[in-house]
């Protein structure tokens, strides 16, 4: 799946639905009298639901910033009252100096990094702002979010202070790598209908509960239009914001990330005609997986688990589909001869 990184009518018809069926007065038909309840209902259901959509943007774009860095802007979300913003590794880049637009209003407000785990994704900032003038979002649990559920996705789009669209949750449990140059590979990403654009990266997408169930970070891409594919975004489940997230506020690292790693640097390597044809290894962590399998630095891994690994990309989404302590088997060439391990994977840290 090509990614780019960024940042209800069903619902409604359900309702009308309903109310259409209460208002039945049986016959062989509906008349006047029944026609005119349905609109009715009609009305009264999307007015329902309308005031639903403002209660919950009410309840949480005070949450959502607007982080701005020498590198471009994006969005992030207000973690704690002591200041924590949670937002995209990718949002804060390698800045040096940071500054959040908050819902509040007034000026901007510097920041400084707290903590950046790349492969997921994510990053911690704090701001030092005063008392009243932050408000933590609500994080869901996302290991109950089910494909269909009205979302909105809450951000700053294209410096648009504030913004808000709406979806549906298309699908749960995706892996997507960003690409252009990232290393990160999402897990379990939530993929949704609600439109993300460039500045969306690291805000919230919300359920009508007003509770944060992600962190909208990529759009699809379009290989034919060269664009953003309409209607197909990705975004960070909060199961996994609050975990790294946790972490990283207490430690300023991450030690338990629940993802799988060999414990190697490695680079794509090419073959004659210079098509990537697998994963050299440049160096090998002590104690590693990799390292205890017998795998050292001028190694080529061409398959892992059954899946041919012609690039690092290749090589980090196996990975993404396993856990620590799975044991599969790595094809490795060595000096122009190819042979087969056993690895037992370690844990990814930062």
């Amino acid at each position: 799946m090509a990614a780019r990184r960024l940042g209800g009518g069903a619902g409604v018809a359900l309702l009308v639905l309903g109310a259409v069926a209460c208002s039945s007065t049986g016959g062989s038909g509906p008349g006047p009298a029944a026609s005119s309840s349905a609109a009715v209902g009609s009305s009264g259901a999307a007015s329902a639901l309308e005031q639903q959509f403002e209660q919950v943007v009410s309840r949480v774009l005070p949450s959502v910033v607007q982080i701005s860095t020498s590198q471009g802007s994006g969005s992030g979300v207000v973690y704690d009252t002591r200041g924590d913003i949670v937002t995209n590794a990718h949002v804060v880049g390698t800045a040096s100096t940071l500054q959040v637009g908050l819902a509040s209003g007034g000026k901007p407000v510097a920041a400084t990094v707290v903590g950046v785990f790349a492969p997921d994704d994510l990053a911690v900032i704090r701001v030092r702002a005063e008392a009243g003038s932050l408000h933590p979002a609500s994080f869901a649990r996302s290991a109950s979010v089910r494909a269909g559920e009205i979302v909105l996705a809450m951000g700053n789009p294209l410096g648009l202070t504030g913004t808000v669209t709406d979806g549906i949750v298309s699908a749960t449990g995706r892996t997507v790598s960003e690409g252009q140059g990232s290393s990160a590979v999402l897990i379990s990403a939530i993929q949704t209908s609600a439109p993300i654009n460039p500045g969306n990266s690291g805000g919230a997408l919300v359920s009508l509960a007003g509770q944060v169930i992600g962190i909208p970070t990529l759009a699809a891409a379009d290989p034919q239009l060269g664009g953003s594919a309409a209607g197909i975004g990705f975004a960070i489940p909060s199961d996994t914001i609050t975990s790294i997230a946790g972490q990283l506020i207490a430690t300023g690292k991450v030690t338990n990330s629940g993802r799988a790693s060999l414990g190697i640097t490695a680079q794509t390597v090419a073959d004659a005609g210079g098509q990537p044809a697998g994963v050299g290894i440049i160096s090998v962590m002590t104690g590693g997986a990799a390292a205890r399998a017998g795998i050292t630095a001028g190694d080529i891994i061409t398959d892992l688990a059954g899946q041919p690994t012609a690039s690092v990309a290749a090589l980090q989404s196996v990975l993404a589909a396993h856990k620590p302590g799975d044991r599969v088997q790595a094809r490795v060439e060595r000096n122009g001869n190819e042979s087969t391990v056993q690895v037992t994977l370690g844990s990814l840290t930062s």
